[in-house]
């Protein structure tokens, strides 16, 4: 489904990614680990449209979107929940999630996925009229998820899902992301906390310095000694 090809991404002088190639296969979830710094903020940045690289081919479904708008990319079917989730803190709950959907012109289709998010998070039901910048960490997480289905996506792109919230809110957090991958929605995550991100994904990327330095199963990942030692706890 998505291919990346020798992709370099530089902030000015300094790149952030080289020579750096993965595959994410339909149906997978997908994980990159790695130190802050290591490039996979910027990855998922390149993929959704937000950073052109500076070299490299990233094909999605069979088209080049190397050089596509964030626009059209998210047409396409890739959405892309950010790091920090990102919400419109002075809209409401409701109008965020109409923003997720602003290319689509299906009515009914959209209707049926905010009931489909509602009964997912059905406390943002109850507070859809609230401003959404009044929400808790793990509700305004729960409105970038719902937010980002709300395209309709193919692959859903998640950055740092877990970043800030409360110990039980975690687990429910890579819960949600497991069944929307269950339920036939691609996924690409990135995320700090590698012990619980190697035990959802199906396959793994260790990204240091820019490029791919370690692949394979969460499994396979997880017994590596140089995994455990520095991203594991030992």
């Amino acid at each position: 489904m998505l291919e990346i090809t020798g992709l370099e991404c530089r902030y000015g002088k300094v790149s952030a990614v080289r020579d750096l190639s993965m595959v994410v296969n339909r149906g997978e979830l997908v994980t990159l680990i790695g130190a802050n710094g290591a490039g996979k903020s910027t990855t998922l940045k390149a993929v959704s449209g937000l950073l052109a690289p500076a070299a490299g081919r990233i094909v999605f479904d069979g088209e080049d979107i190397s050089n596509a708008s964030a626009q059209q990319i998210l047409s396409l079917g890739i959405a892309h929940c950010p790091e920090g989730r990102r919400i419109f803190p002075y809209m409401s709950v409701q109008e965020n999630l109409d923003m997720g959907c602003y290319l689509r012109r299906d009515t009914d289709g959209v209707e049926a996925d905010l009931r489909r998010v509602f009964e997912r998070f059905p406390i943002l039901e109850g507070r859809r009229r609230q401003t959404a910048g009044t929400l808790s960490g793990g509700e305004q997480q729960m409105l970038a998820i719902g937010r980002a289905l709300m395209s309709r996506p193919k692959l859903v792109l998640f950055d740092e899902p877990s970043l800030g919230l409360a110990p039980n809110l975690v687990e429910t957090t890579f819960e949600i992301i497991a069944e929307i991958r269950a339920e036939g929605v691609t996924v690409l995550m990135v995320e700090q906390n590698a012990y619980a991100a190697l035990g959802i994904c199906d396959r793994a990327y260790l990204l240091e310095s820019g490029a791919v330095a370690l692949q394979g199963t969460g499994a396979e990942l997880k017994d590596i000694p140089h995994v455990r030692e520095a991203y594991l706890g030992g």
